[in-house]
């Protein structure tokens, strides 16, 4: 049996949302010249007003905003309330210097947990659930944002955070975990532990929703076979409002956009312009109900498809498939934005040269993070031990960048291959789109 979180709107007519988007496009335009003067300046320049935007069809209208623009802006250039009204801030990782971080109202809390708890309910959750959320905590939205959804489910909710597995295991067993958040490699990793220990027949998991990093319908059904689980994709992104924007059904193809809250477009991600229905494309998000940091056509750099195909389960909300790769050279490792541009700042600051090779893999379906580093003449004449001390140096200097662990190999001069042309400096072995 489907169960639905708020079915009269998952469920609404296809009039009924476009109503309800075109009333909050409006309004949310307004608040946004009204209160933010460095979106004003991008509306002027381009000679638009408020009074221009009439409904979802003078969408295109608007400018796009960027991860960038929320560099130029940090911390406070986009906020549209007063401080005052604001009670939290998250944060995504990104590239050196300015982070990226996001505000919300009491209410935009509200909101962003009743859209996980869509998404939890979408995954078969009930009041009679043990919700056991392994996502992290703190600045990241994971673990707030399925933590506040479990309750406003009115399950039973586990806040353990990530890490720690034997607890992990532990509190599953003990208190009869039943739904499963966290990122798709730390599941398979839960999975692998479980089985290690023989104790997959105390599981009483029935189902996952996972995200933060990409996966592949092949890790899916392994996890779904080794857990003896149902495994549901979620989306989001901080700069939105966290996981929730969209999120898997029963039928598992492709993840409900919440459109009473987001306005989804797909674009060439050359041109900038929008694409027809059922196009590959970037995907673009305009937020029209969050008071505090509302983002105006945002380009999330994420190429997928929209499809609005009837569903099985009886929402009627757009699908996005999952992401078929990016538009920009960002990675998602162990559910972190990693930069190239971060590596190379740490490489650059230790005195090596601008020679380097990223190398992701999966293994175990765990992700795996080389950096493959060139020396100068210098450095190479050094011996094996002071080699290997300048690894170690920069596997720390890494890991206090990026938040996560690098295997770091320093290799010798004009080792690795140039080109004429752009650098490869990344190679994405996991084959995740």
């Amino acid at each position: 049996m489907e169960h639905y979180y708020q079915p009269e709107i998952e469920c609404a007519s296809r009039e009924q949302i476009k109503a309800w988007q075109d009333e909050r496009l409006v309004k949310q335009v307004k608040h946004v010249y009204d209160n933010v003067p460095y979106y004003r300046k991008k509306m002027d320049e381009k000679g638009i007003t408020p009074s221009d935007i009439r409904s979802t069809e003078d969408l295109h209208k608007l400018p796009f905003i960027t991860k960038e623009d929320l560099r130029e802006a940090y911390p406070y250039g986009l906020v549209a309330v007063p401080l005052g009204d604001c009670v939290r801030i998250q944060s995504t990782s990104g590239t050196t210097g300015r982070r990226v971080v996001a505000f919300y109202t009491q209410h935009d809390l509200d909101l962003w947990e009743d859209c996980c708890a869509r998404a939890i309910m979408a995954a078969g959750g009930t009041k009679e659930d043990v919700v056991h959320v392994s996502y992290g905590y703190g600045l990241f939205t994971g673990g707030p944002g399925l933590n506040g959804g479990s309750h406003k489910v009115g399950s039973l909710t586990l806040p353990m955070s990530s890490g720690n597995t034997e607890r992990q295991i532990q509190f599953m067993t003990d208190l009869g975990s039943t739904i499963l958040c966290c990122t798709p490699s730390y599941a398979a990793y839960l999975a692998e532990c479980i089985h290690e220990k023989g104790m997959q027949d105390e599981i009483k998991l029935k189902a996952g929703i996972f995200g933060a990093e990409a996966w592949t319908e092949e890790m899916r059904q392994d996890i779904q076979k080794s857990l003896g689980i149902k495994a549901y994709d979620i989306y989001g992104l901080t700069e939105i409002s966290g996981p929730g924007v969209s999120f898997e059904c029963s039928s598992q193809s492709g993840m409900h956009i919440n459109e009473d809250h987001f306005i989804a477009e797909i674009i060439n991600p050359v041109t900038g312009e929008v694409l027809p229905e059922g196009e590959k494309g970037e995907l673009v998000f305009t937020s029209i109900t969050k008071e505090a940091f509302p983002l105006l056509r945002y380009r999330t750099r994420d190429i997928c498809v929209l499809s609005r195909e009837k569903c099985s389960c009886g929402r009627t909300h757009v699908k996005m498939t999952k992401p078929m790769g990016r538009s920009d050279d960002m990675l998602i490792v162990k559910g972190v934005n990693v930069f190239p541009s971060q590596i190379e700042t740490v490489l650059l600051n230790k005195g090596y040269p601008a020679n380097y090779q990223i190398i992701v893999s999966r293994e175990k379906n765990s992700d795996k993070l080389e950096v493959q580093v060139e020396m100068t003449p210098e450095m190479f004449s050094d011996s094996i031990r002071e080699i290997e001390v300048r690894e170690r140096e920069l596997i720390e200097a890494l890991k206090s960048m990026l938040g996560i662990y690098a295997v770091v190999k320093l290799v010798a001069p004009k080792t690795i291959a140039r080109s004429e042309g752009k650098a490869k400096r990344v190679i994405d072995n996991r084959n995740l789109y």
